[in-house]
């Protein structure tokens, strides 16, 4: 339904000028409004008029009631999380403020676009607040036409209030969060941001937990490698199918003052269960190499974006001249699953006992490319590998961007007594 309808349906529920109900729509759209929410702000202004069809408000729900098929809905919450940042909307900066909210029955992602002065732990009645799909799920919008009061009584939760998280609880779309990190790897460098060229730092942060990820879109000093710190108000996307720390203008970085025991070893995991986390950053599981796909010992890369070409042919920049390079896609077999680890030239590499000259000279007498992969199953398929590295999944299946590949030192007998037991609960 358009805009125009939109309008022409309220003037005519409300019996007033179709004109200047469209203008005042249009106005709240414009300013990132759901328009729901901006029809039942109209009818609030102009009161339900001749034509008898003016809504009460929308109805007060439990936060586990609440759904994308919710317009409006009024809900008594906690404040769990609130976080700040700057986005672009319509082509102006605009500050929000966001996080999770919750009642006994759940807890929802919250976007406030006006300062309601939220903090964590406050406990608010929010009245006409907007409802829209966020990532799959109904997220409250909390906007110029959502009345926000503050109860006396805290409404008891079943949820952590404050943001303090660990690196392994963070999942994309989490906001305001708070972490004790340490800096294990960063690297500055220039990008070519929303306002033209911008110094950014990314890197690894890890805790006791986990390690993930980062970006610090401010490049702030305070992140060098080896820092121990603690950052406030982080919030959480997803990166190459795995959870990425974000700190932006408003997040704080502080001293923490202790030492954090970061973890160094790779959580360990069956396939089947890292498969089911729908990605990962740093796992490890141990499995048979069953099969070296097609597509696995010398390739060629366009020299533009690095895709691998076929016959010579880029997918995005037609006919190039590639560049030889080495990979290896091989699927682990656990008993469990199965997923796709790839490795890069340098592991590669390793496994095939030679580098990208080698493998030209090899395939040049041969007269055949095949020759290099037939070399690497050789060497890889039926044995038994400990991989590492990080886990995306999509519509094409899992694969494991390897950082490590070596072969497996564990117990056959006792992996075999481990997998039973699983399959036994």
């Amino acid at each position: 339904m358009s805009l125009d309808d939109h309008a022409e349906d309220l003037a005519s529920d409300l019996g007033v000028d179709k004109e200047e109900v469209k203008a005042d729509l249009e106005n709240l759209v414009e300013y990132s409004v759901p328009v729901e929410e901006a029809k039942q702000s109209l009818r609030r202004k102009y009161g339900s008029g001749g034509g008898g069809g003016g809504s009460s408000g929308p109805s007060k729900v439990d936060i586990g009631d609440v759904s994308t098929d919710d317009g409006n809905v009024t809900v008594t919450a906690r404040i769990l999380t609130v976080g700040k940042r700057s986005i672009r909307y319509q082509g102006n900066e605009q500050v929000i403020h966001e996080g999770e909210l919750a009642d006994e029955t759940g807890k929802l992602s919250y976007t406030a676009w006006e300062d309601f002065e939220l903090s964590p732990g406050d406990t608010i009645t929010a009245g006409n607040a907007g409802v829209r799909e966020w990532e799959g799920e109904p997220e409250l919008n909390l906007g110029e036409s959502t009345n926000v009061a503050f109860e006396a009584e805290a409404l008891d939760v079943p949820y952590e209030v404050g943001g303090d998280a660990t690196l392994s609880d963070l999942e994309p779309g989490d906001r305001g969060q708070a972490l004790e990190v340490e800096v294990v790897e960063v690297e500055q460098k220039t990008i070519d941001g929303r306002d033209g060229e911008t110094e950014i730092k990314s890197g690894v942060l890890a805790d006791e937990s986990a390690r993930l990820p980062f970006t610090d879109w401010e490049a702030r000093a305070e992140l060098m490698e080896g820092a121990n710190l603690r950052i406030e108000d982080v919030y959480v996307r997803e990166f190459r199918g795995v959870p990425s720390v974000n700190l932006s203008e408003f997040t704080t970085v502080e001293p923490l003052g202790r030492e954090v025991e970061a973890s160094d070893t790779a959580t360990r995991m069956t396939v089947r269960d890292a498969v089911g986390t729908g990605g990962a950053y740093d796992v490890e599981v141990v499995g048979s190499i069953v099969a070296v796909r097609d597509g696995s010992g010398l390739i060629e890369r366009c020299p533009e974006c690095g895709r691998v070409t076929q016959n010579g042919q880029c997918r995005s920049h037609g006919a190039v001249d590639g560049q030889d390079d080495l990979r290896v896609k091989a699927i682990v077999d656990d008993g469990t699953g199965t997923v796709t680890a790839v490795l890069d030239d340098e592991r590669t590499a390793e496994v095939y006992g030679g580098d990208v000259e080698d493998a030209k000279t090899q395939a040049r007498d041969a007269m055949d490319k095949e020759v290099v992969a037939d070399a690497i199953r050789e060497e890889i398929v039926g044995h038994e590998f400990r991989v590492r590295g990080n886990l995306s999944v999509d519509d094409y299946g899992a694969n494991l961007e390897v950082t490590e590949f070596e072969r497996s030192e564990d117990s056959p007998a006792d992996r075999a007594k481990s997998l039973l037991a699983e399959v036994a609960e």
